[in-house]
């Protein structure tokens, strides 16, 4: 599906290759009204938070962000978010199918520390762009993005509309949010259009999310699930201090690897369901979690993400997944990004 903006709105036309190539080649440009924003204030807020997820918030600089896991004691992932020191303040991003768990467990453990958390979503929503054109477009539309260090953000004013940009975390490739008022998003879409950005819909922001291999809380991240089974070690500091479910995440460590690990499957034909068991010689040796058609002309590459047995989690190795051959890959996939 290709995007376009008619009228404030998204609408839906044939393309989705081209969206594609955007978002590695050139600018293409994707909502984000699926990331919910928090806002936390008060003086302990920085103490309070470091003791609640994996990464360290103490020493989080203003202007900059971090990855994170919530856990619970015993030390499954209650859900992921991105803190971002704004100085008098911490914002937190996350997705909206887990924003009502993430308040109910900041609500369970604040008891008498001097944290307000603010759920802003209503007041703050954001759109994206990722390619290697996307700094050239937002320069061209007004907007400054040179050296902003991933994860780092600066305020502007946009045609005085404030508008917060934050880079992506991947340096190796460009991408951006704009945070704002919902109601200011049209001008600032179609003024990023009218600079060169390929409105891109979700079948190819899909894709490209699967691509780099990047989970989503909710469908390749679960409760179930440990933090190194994930394989996002960016979310884990192992010297910031006691926060909970650190036990297990140190007891891990120290014993070594976890038996499951995340990766990427190439599939021959049709893709499996997700959901899908994994075997090797007969034996269960793990699951699909996310699958995604390529979205190009002719063929379609069906890749997909999931977890696997560390002893089966060699790039190359062929598996199986019901009817369906498929072959273990390394992330992101060679064979989308060369």
């Amino acid at each position: 599906m290709l995007v376009t903006a008619q009228n404030g709105e998204w609408t839906a036309t044939e393309g989705g290759s081209a969206e594609f190539h955007a978002l590695v080649s050139g600018c293409g440009l994707y909502n984000l009204n699926s990331r919910a924003k928090v806002k936390l204030t008060g003086s302990d807020r920085v103490r309070w938070l470091n003791g609640m997820v994996t990464n360290n918030i103490r020493d989080l600089a203003v202007g900059h962000g971090i990855y994170g896991f919530l856990l619970n004691p015993q030390g499954r992932i209650l859900g992921d978010l991105y803190a971002y020191n704004r100085g008098d303040s911490l914002c937190l991003d996350t997705d909206q199918n887990q924003i009502a768990k993430v308040l109910e467990v900041f609500d369970h453990y604040i008891i008498m520390d001097d944290v307000e958390v603010e759920n802003v979503s209503q007041q703050l929503t954001a759109i994206g762009i990722s390619g290697p054109k996307s700094p050239a477009v937002l320069a061209s539309a007004g907007l400054k993005a040179s050296d902003l260090e991933p994860l780092a953000f600066r305020d502007l004013e946009w045609k005085g509309v404030p508008v917060t940009l934050v880079r992506g975390e991947r340096e190796k490739r460009e991408s951006y949010e704009m945070w704002l008022a919902p109601q200011h998003v049209a001008p600032l879409r179609d003024a990023l259009i009218q600079n060169g950005a390929t409105p891109t819909g979700d079948e190819a922001f899909e894709f490209y999310r699967v691509a780099l291999g990047i989970p989503r809380y909710g469908v390749d991240i679960r409760e179930r699930d440990l933090p190194q089974e994930t394989e996002q070690t960016r979310a884990l500091n192992f010297s910031k201090g006691c926060y909970i479910g650190q036990e297990i995440v140190e007891r891990i460590r120290s014993r070594g690897a976890v038996h499951r690990t995340f990766t990427g499957f190439i599939f021959e034909g049709n893709p499996p369901a997700v959901g899908s068991k994994i075997h090797v010689d007969g034996k269960e040796v793990g699951e699909i979690t996310s699958i995604a058609p390529r979205p190009r002309h002719g063929s379609t590459q069906n890749v997909g993400l999931g977890y696997i047995r560390r002893e089966a989690a060699t790039a190359g190795k062929e598996v199986g997944v019901g009817d369906v051959k498929a072959t273990v890959a390394e992330l992101p996939f060679k064979v989308v990004f060369g």
